[in-house]
């Protein structure tokens, strides 16, 4: 999929776009370079349904439809059905975009036409039963219509254009563990103080892994270091003792080990602006982002208010028609955030008096992604939670989201992906690590599993 551009078969080749590959990516029609892009009547048909309403993938459907209309223009209904030239700015037009339709007098005995999913691959058989010279690819995100479409003889890929990597095991970890001494890996150290901090520039050896900036170095032997600049060969890199790191407070929470001191460094930094946070359940990520925000909100007085949100599955198409207000309808994940104040509070006297008490204090407000769209926050912390189910589409719509002195943090765990065309290597949470490891201001952390319990532990393991 990624070699659209260099699969020179002597066959014109037409790629057949999904519903899905449009909510994934609204502008996919564009991604094909010179080859002819078709999209199936059913499809629009499909677009149209998800577009009003409360459906999440709304805007995407509506975006979609718009860009199809804007290519296809002023053209004629024989221009749409055979292709019409994409115009690409001064390249001049490239590659074409039609609308399939179903041109079949007798309907075709491939498979039961009960599902859209099927009308489709019927019209593929039938589309290149007519033309033998044209080589069809059908482009799905949905890997049981890949399966079907292949059984039918038909080519069929999943679009990865956006999908910025192959292993997710190669992401950053946005730090390096390393074993022995730091100091023995490097050639030459120059070291100044300055406003109470101590700063090194290392010159960068073979025996260092390869680095980017706002990573963090951890060694056995306590030195804790953050780079800072990399320029050429050389490092920048600011020395983080490591006590002071392990006795930092938010509304009273203490961190449990290094990374969660890294991660309660950053979200505490009012220089970085974007922390993504990833890990397993029960390492600790949302009960640190709340300690972190409310200490900001509450105490150093920094934002304004904290705007939580998080990828509900199924829950933003629903949620129109459960009764209650939009509060009550979040209620069922917002005992995720609340177990998590109550966690915070359990020395207080009256745990769950404290939990409404901060709830009445806290500038706190939970919203559903459909409601931040097309808004603009300033001064907020904004906290995405369940990251990992949103499509990179959806979450360069929120991150854009963020107004003037906004910090934005994304909290994830690429394991547990509940959405069906998602995989770990096209969430919009993997894509975000791997499209901000060059931002100056932004911070990554792993965090490490801390097991909520024995039990626990012992499920995570042997279950």
């Amino acid at each position: 999929m990624d070699d659209h551009g260099h699969n020179r078969s002597t066959l014109p080749t037409l790629y057949v776009l999904d519903t899905n590959v449009l909510i994934h990516d609204p502008n996919a029609l564009l991604n094909f370079q010179e080859h002819h892009v078709t999209i199936p009547m059913t499809v629009l048909e499909e677009l149209d349904k998800l577009k009003a309403g409360k459906h999440s993938v709304a805007a995407e459907c509506r975006q979609a439809i718009r860009l199809i209309d804007q290519v296809l223009g002023e053209a004629t209904p024989e221009e749409v059905e055979k292709g019409v030239p994409i115009q690409r700015g001064k390249s001049g037009p490239c590659g074409s975009l039609s609308i399939l339709m179903s041109k079949r007098a007798e309907p075709l005995t491939w498979l039961p036409e009960d599902l859209n999913d099927n009308k489709i691959i019927n019209q593929l058989v039938d589309l290149r039963s007519r033309n033998p010279g044209v080589r069809v690819v059908l482009v799905t995100k949905d890997i049981n219509m890949r399966l079907k479409a292949r059984a039918c003889g038909i080519s069929s890929e999943d679009y990865h254009t956006d999908q910025l990597v192959d292993d997710v095991n190669l992401l950053s970890r946005g730090y390096h563990n390393m074993t022995g001494s730091f100091w023995d890996r490097v050639n030459k150290v120059e070291t100044r103080q300055g406003h109470g901090r101590t700063w090194h520039q290392v010159q960068l050896t073979d025996n260092l892994p390869a680095v980017h900036v706002n990573e963090f170095i951890i060694d056995e032997q306590g030195f804790v270091g953050w780079v800072k600049g990399i320029d050429g060969r050389t490092l920048t890199i600011l020395d983080l003792h490591q006590e002071p790191l392990l006795h930092q407070e938010a509304w009273g929470l203490k961190p449990r080990d290094i990374y969660q001191s890294l991660a309660l460094f950053a979200l505490l930094d009012p220089d970085i602006h974007l922390v993504n946070l990833s890990g397993a359940a029960g390492s600790g990520k949302t009960i640190l982002a709340l300690a972190a925000a409310i200490e900001q909100t509450m105490v150093s007085k920094r934002y304004r208010r904290i705007i939580a949100t998080r990828s509900v599955q199924g829950l933003d198409e629903d949620i129109g028609f459960l009764p209650g207000t939009e509060a009550e309808k979040m209620e069922p994940w917002l005992g995720a955030i609340t177990d998590n104040l109550e966690a915070l509070h359990m020395d207080d006297e009256s745990t769950h008096g404290s939990v409404d008490y901060i709830l009445q204090k806290v500038p706190l407000q939970f919203k559903s992604l459909n409601y931040i769209r097309g808004r603009s926050f300033q001064h907020s912390l904004i906290l995405i939670d369940e990251c990992q189910n949103l499509t990179p589409h959806q979450m360069k719509t929120i991150i854009t989201r963020a107004g003037t002195g906004s910090k934005v943090i994304c909290l994830g765990n690429l394991a547990q992906i509940d959405t069906p065309y998602l995989s770990a290597t096209s969430s919009g949470l993997t894509y975000l690590t791997e499209r901000f490891k060059d931002f100056e201001h932004g911070v990554h952390i792993t965090l490490q599993g801390v097991p909520r319990s024995l039990l626990a532990e012992y499920a995570e393991t042997h279950m």
